[in-house]
């Protein structure tokens, strides 16, 4: 007995199984594209600040500012970050100093120069030291410890007996400046002060020594030699006279040490040892040899005309009291006797008995 075969699918039978298969599709067409979402919107949203961050690093050079990159993505996985860069060079606020720093001199020290490093005057520092250069800038020596003052003004070691409005009259200052100076350290509404206190008096000043040989005339001078030192000459000379004009006494024309202020009424010319020296103008020689007060070896010249020229701290003197010099002829050779902490020419200019600073009368470096 033979099977009956079965009936072929009808038509409604096929749109249903389509419709299975599209289902299906667009069910996984959707979840791909999830995915897709899943993955890629972090992504871009980081891309600008990755992009910043994954940036190579170059050596940096002198004077750059460092990048500093973030840790490679490869390891870290996917992250939300910023470049920052850092510099540094760190920014020191510019405030006042307070204390009294120590200070060693050392070769080619002036007190000029030093005042100059820490941004005084150089009356602040002559006045801060004065158990040790005595008023006298000439008196620096190496090695020599010195007390650099915070601020322009007068350092103070109280004495028994000192009052706040003595002490301000004494430097021409304020007693509230003294008060309110931070470095005092002082109760603003009762200031106590003690002997042997070190104060500062803020823009205080005080009159000083000078210390210097005297203008010495080609007449009669009657100048002593145990007064000013064996250099000194008797006087009553007759010869050159000078020109009204001056060239330099040395062969450069630039300063190594103190230059010319109050507390030193000269220049000190940048002549290293065994430099010529040349007379700045014609005269007769007043002074030769050793002198006292720190100047070591100088020669003098009385120029005949009001004016006088003094060079010290010379290793050698080529000319003796009462030669007549030419302007620009030698007259011995530069170095560092008397107090000096290098070698170097110091070149006064005086007329009529004053000092006169030596940038007037010479010729522009």
């Amino acid at each position: 007995m033979s099977e009956t075969p079965s009936p072929a699918p009808g038509s409604g039978e096929r749109w249903q199984s389509w419709g299975a298969w599209c289902l299906a599709l667009a069910a996984s067409t959707f979840a791909v594209y999830l995915g897709w979402r899943t993955w890629t919107v972090p992504t871009s949203s980081t891309e600008p600040a990755l992009a910043a961050v994954q940036q190579p690093v170059s050596q940096p050079t002198e004077g750059d500012n460092l990048n500093l990159s973030m840790p490679s993505l490869q390891e870290s996985g996917p992250v939300m970050a910023i470049s920052r860069h850092a510099s540094l060079h760190t920014i020191i606020p510019n405030r006042p100093r307070q204390d009294v720093q120590s200070y060693t001199v050392d070769t080619g020290d002036s007190v000029f120069g030093i005042a100059q490093t820490f941004g005084l005057k150089p009356e602040s520092v002559l006045w801060a030291n004065y158990d040790q250069l005595n008023d006298n800038p000439d008196l620096l020596s190496l090695g020599m410890e010195l007390q650099i003052p915070p601020v322009d003004g007068v350092l103070y070691e109280w004495k028994e007996g000192d009052s706040l409005q003595s002490v301000a009259d004494r430097f021409e200052a304020k007693p509230e400046d003294i008060v309110n100076w931070p470095g005092n350290e002082l109760d603003l509404t009762d200031p106590q002060f003690e002997p042997d206190q070190v104060i500062m008096v803020p823009g205080g000043h005080r009159e000083y020594r000078q210390w210097i040989v005297p203008t010495i005339p080609r007449g009669n001078a009657g100048v002593s030699s145990s007064l000013y030192g064996a250099g000194a000459c008797s006087g009553s000379y007759d010869g050159a006279y000078g020109t009204g004009t001056f060239v330099w006494p040395a062969a450069n024309h630039y300063l190594s040490g103190n230059d010319y202020w109050s507390g030193h009424l000269a220049i000190d010319i940048a002549a290293g040892a065994g430099a010529a020296v040349y007379a700045a103008d014609s005269g007769v020689v007043v002074f030769a040899g050793p002198a006292l007060g720190g100047y070591g070896n100088m020669v003098m010249i009385d120029h005949g005309n009001g004016y006088q020229t003094l060079y010290a701290h010379m290793s050698q003197v080529s000319v003796g009291c009462g030669a007549s010099v030419s302007q620009g002829q030698y007259i011995g050779i530069a170095g560092s006797t008397g107090h000096s902490t290098g070698p170097h020419l110091h070149f006064e200019v005086r007329y009529l008995g004053g000092f006169v600073s030596p940038w007037f009368v010479l010729p522009p470096p």
